[in-house]
């Protein structure tokens, strides 16, 4: 396999070709470069630039793929390619991935072109509740071994994704994309799929944009279930003119915007800063100050929350027709003020001079903003505003996850950190 072809719907946007020595090198249709409605595959292989190889290359491919290396040994030994190889494991599971773009071998396309209505396994609910007990198992098994349709998301936690359609769940194969994506609990961890949904909920109630998610038991299996918001659903009554009911939206992890590889997805190991991504939005987004904004907010909510996983590839852009650029609903956010003592705490990126979560105070802050190019008001207005707003959010959230009919003790006891953290930020601010 020497070729793979880069499909949006049914046009072929690119090609990524491995050359004899082993390097690969991506080069752009003319006539996707030439529409009015294009986007780059990544920020990264700008469409003014014919041909795209090198560092930047690797690492969008990378971000593509799960960051566990027992995932990838299965996958290499199933699939028999080498583990590190990213261009030929996306060889086999490229055709629904994160983003709108499947990445697909030469001999599928006019399959995939031809493809006139979904492809969809059907699944009922115990049948699921079987498939993530494997998946607790073993974190190698997100497909099951018949499957025809494959995926692959980023991250290092097991999962899954299916498709959910008029009110069935189902395996989605070819040009059907997934909809959901289903997370059993983390060993060792208890709680962290209710925690997962909890400040997810929290982020919203709170006016932060974050994607959808419940927490359901499928046969005796709890998995936290997020909607995927690069994914849109087309309207029954447009579906005479598409058969295909749902369609695929183009996104990237801060990490493949600024081609950085998985690997150094946190500031500390030479990861993107949150000044880095504020460049970023300031020149890309085509809301900058909205999308700043927004930013600050969630560096702010997970500040507050002790979201220390908030790393570049938790963030992300969604790409719109005619490369259009605007930040992406906030996803995989968790406290670990239940696991954790506050006091040995780090986040994921640094504000100021500081990532110890008691080390960042009201100074931290101004000198983000100093760093950031942003007023130091403006600033210290907004990430009060988070704090402020999270007492009460946090009530709100555990009502309504207890309507919802989850029990979990770790609900109240977040409600509880939180609130009493969210608090004490306030004061420091």
């Amino acid at each position: 396999m020497t070729e793979l072809v880069a499909l949006v719907e049914k046009e072929a946007i690119g090609r990524l070709q491995r050359r004899p020595d082993g390097s690969l090198v991506f080069a752009y249709e003319p006539s996707w470069r030439r529409s009015a409605d294009a986007f780059p595959v990544s920020v990264s292989w700008p469409l003014l630039g014919e041909s795209h190889s090198g560092p930047a290359v690797e690492a969008f491919l990378w971000g593509l793929l799960p960051d566990n290396a027992s995932v990838l040994g299965q996958w290499a030994r199933r699939f028999q390619v080498s583990a590190n190889d990213a261009f030929g494991l996306l060889g086999h599971v490229g055709e629904d991935c994160a983003g709108g773009i499947q990445f697909v071998r030469p001999e599928r396309v006019s399959a995939l072109r031809s493809q006139t209505r979904s492809s969809i396994e059907r699944l009922t609910e115990p049948e699921i509740g079987r498939r993530l007990a494997a998946l607790r198992l073993d974190h190698a098994a997100w497909r099951s071994p018949n499957d025809t349709g494959q995926f692959s998301l980023g991250g290092a936690q097991p999962k899954t994704a299916l498709i959910f359609l008029d009110g069935q769940w189902g395996v989605p194969a070819g040009r059907t994309p997934t909809t959901h994506i289903l997370k059993p609990p983390i060993d060792g961890l208890d709680g962290h799929a209710e925690n997962e949904h909890y400040c997810l909920t929290l982020a919203r109630s709170v006016g932060l944009p974050a994607a959808l998610s419940t927490v359901h038991t499928f046969g005796d299996e709890p998995a936290i279930v997020v909607e995927r918001y690069d994914r849109q659903r087309v309207p029954r009554s447009a579906r005479a003119e598409s058969p295909h009911p749902v369609i695929r939206i183009h996104q990237e992890d801060f990490c493949q915007v600024l081609g950085v590889p998985p690997s150094r997805r946190y500031q500390a190991d030479g990861g993107p800063s949150p000044i880095q991504i504020i460049e970023t939005l300031r020149t890309r987004s085509d809301q900058p100050t909205d999308d700043i904004d927004t930013f600050v907010d969630a560096l702010a909510f997970n500040w507050v929350i002790g979201g220390t996983d908030a790393h570049a590839k938790n963030f992300s852009l969604l790409h719109g027709r005619g490369s259009r650029l605007r930040l992406a609903p906030l996803y995989d956010i968790a406290s670990a003020l239940p696991q954790f003592a506050e006091q040995k705490l780090r986040l994921a990126m640094k504000i100021g001079a500081h990532y110890g979560l008691r080390s960042i105070l009201r100074a931290s802050w101004t000198r983000f903003a100093d760093h950031s190019g942003l007023a130091r008001d403006h600033v210290l207005a907004r990430v009060r505003q988070v704090a402020e707003a999270i007492p009460d959010g946090a009530a709100r959230t555990q009502s309504q996850l207890t309507t919802q009919g989850l029990a979990h003790p770790i609900i109240p006891r977040l409600t509880q950190l939180v609130t009493a953290r969210a608090l004490r930020c306030a004061a420091v601010l």
